[in-house]
């Protein structure tokens, strides 16, 4: 009504194509324009350190998951 469009009608249609990987990989893509455009950013050397204090998650485990969530900050 009088509130402003976040996702236009393409992009919806879009949307409704996609199969769950493609739609994760957009989510996160439009959340990081999102955060850029608010020019919040991600630290990951902190992300780092505060997903090392998770007791049961050792270094090699660490390592792991932040691979993952590089590779999503890449796409």
């Amino acid at each position: 009504m009088g509130q402003k469009d976040i996702i236009d009608r393409g992009t919806y249609r879009k949307i409704k194509k996609m199969n769950r990987e493609d739609l994760t990989k957009f989510i996160l893509q439009y959340g990081d324009q999102l955060l850029g455009e608010q020019g919040k950013t991600i630290d990951l050397p902190a992300l780092e350190a505060e997903l090392s204090k998770i007791k049961g998650i050792g270094s090699k485990r660490l390592e792991e998951i932040m691979v993952v969530i590089e590779k999503f900050l890449e796409e």
